[in-house]
């Protein structure tokens, strides 16, 4: 028996755009029309139309009990393709077999009636889904428990905000046993709170065994959720594999990383004997960044020049990060790392290596400054910035995306107490 839940084979999706000239016609055009056939009347409108290719030659296939995420910038084609696999939309070329009963959460209120009830729209979609009514009696109360809308489930669904249609959504979705589910950015509408409840239930499909196709630009979500990763970019399939290795790819791909000259600022402060020239920042395999993951491995080349030309003696470089509102964060020193510069040429690099950055998401401003001889050389603030990305630093998956500041590796283990007097002497000692 095979265990292949999707098949997709050089699926290819094209769709076609009308030319401003056919919204702008005059009244007498559209009446004349009115009385064309409508033969012609579509031919004339076929002539101004343009097409794009919002998927081409897409090929790739999903084992059963694997949770797969799909990353990309917006008008990748990431949700063509979820659209196309949930049957919601046709493919123009190609195939895509599904093997299982899906369930599929794309946009806000897919797949349930205005007019009706939340109850009602459970019933619906489980009736949808192919399960007998009472199936769905068995899970209606966990159904309506994991939402949060126990006071509203008998309202017509019209009446929802954004943030209630998705708890009604997801939970429907994840609680009628479907063999696949398919959950886009939609999730991004929840408060950050339910956000985490629903990682949290889609990490429990994955252990039951059931196929997630995952959407999201929430990077510690897909690297602590999935097995695999692919990455679309115009439409095409250009990456796939861990979800690590993607992702960082993604986001040097979508990076604005650039070298910054400070060679010519003049906003600087020492004794100029020697000048910081450029900086960048890389990722761990030396591309350029401008974003990096919570957690990635980067490094920092520091570019500088003697001012005699002559060679450099006991140099050493400072790198210190903080907020954009000035809180500090942390120094890179090679003085305090024991590895010192004692004789250097006039014009050459060093590179500070950070492994595992331990910044929370947000944006960064660093100084750089250098000593010679203990003695401040040159002075450079706000010599360049980074922007951080949640990243899954603890290997759980679960990093908050509000979190602030500084992230600490640490673990936390239980002890038991062999007599109340001994848990009494620790209680008074941490009093």
């Amino acid at each position: 028996m095979s265990n292949i839940a999707i098949r997709v084979e050089h699926l290819s999706k094209q769709y076609h755009i009308k030319s401003a000239e056919d919204w702008h016609d005059r009244l007498g055009d559209k009446f004349a029309d009115g009385l064309r056939s409508i033969f012609w009347r579509n031919a004339r409108l076929h002539l101004g139309q343009k097409s794009f290719w919002a998927l081409r030659d897409i090929c790739f296939e999903v084992k059963q009990g694997e949770v797969i995420g799909f990353i990309g910038g917006n008008g990748a084609g990431k949700t063509t393709l979820l659209k196309i696999l949930s049957r919601i939309t046709e493919p123009t070329k190609g195939r895509a077999e599904v093997y299982g009963r899906m369930s599929s959460l794309l946009e806000v209120g897919t797949g349930f009636v205005a007019d009706l009830s939340g109850r009602e729209n459970i019933y619906l979609s489980g009736a949808i889904l192919g399960m007998r009514k009472s199936e769905i009696d068995r899970r209606f109360d966990e159904i309506v428990e994991f939402s949060g809308l126990e006071e509203f489930i008998d309202d017509p669904v019209k009446h929802y905000s954004s943030g209630m249609y998705v708890r009604l959504g997801f939970s429907v979705a994840a609680h009628l046993k479907p063999e696949i589910l398919v959950v886009d950015e939609v999730l991004a509408v929840g408060d950050a709170i339910f956000q985490q409840k629903c990682l949290g239930k889609m990490g429990d499909v994955a252990k039951d065994g059931r196929t997630v196709l995952f959407v999201s630009h929430n990077m510690a979500a897909v690297q602590g959720l999935c097995s695999k990763c692919y990455m679309l970019k115009g439409g095409q399939l250009v990456a796939q594999g861990a979800p690590r290795t993607v992702i960082e790819q993604y986001m040097a791909v979508g990076s604005s990383g650039q070298v910054t000259q400070v060679g010519d600022r003049q906003d600087r402060q020492g004794t100029g004997e020697i000048r910081i020239e450029e900086v960048s920042i890389r990722d761990g395999k030396g591309r350029l960044i401008d974003n990096a993951l919570s957690g990635q491995d980067i490094s920092i080349p520091v570019s500088y020049r003697s001012r005699d030309d002559k060679p450099v003696s006991r140099l050493d470089i400072h790198i210190t990060f903080y907020t954009t509102l000035g809180q500090f964060m942390f120094n890179c020193s090679s003085e305090g790392s024991g590895y010192p510069f004692e004789v250097l040429p006039p014009k050459g690099r060093v590179v500070c290596h950070i492994p595992q950055l331990p910044l929370a998401p947000g944006r960064y401003v660093f100084n750089l400054f250098s000593t010679v001889e203990g003695v401040i050389a040159d002075c450079v603030r706000q010599a360049g910035s980074l922007n951080v990305v949640a990243g899954d630093f603890f290997g759980t998956g679960k990093l908050r995306t509000h979190v602030d500041g500084f992230l600490v590796k640490h673990s936390w283990s239980t002890q038991t107490f062999a007599d109340s007097s001994e848990r009494s002497d620790d209680m008074l000692c941490g009093s």
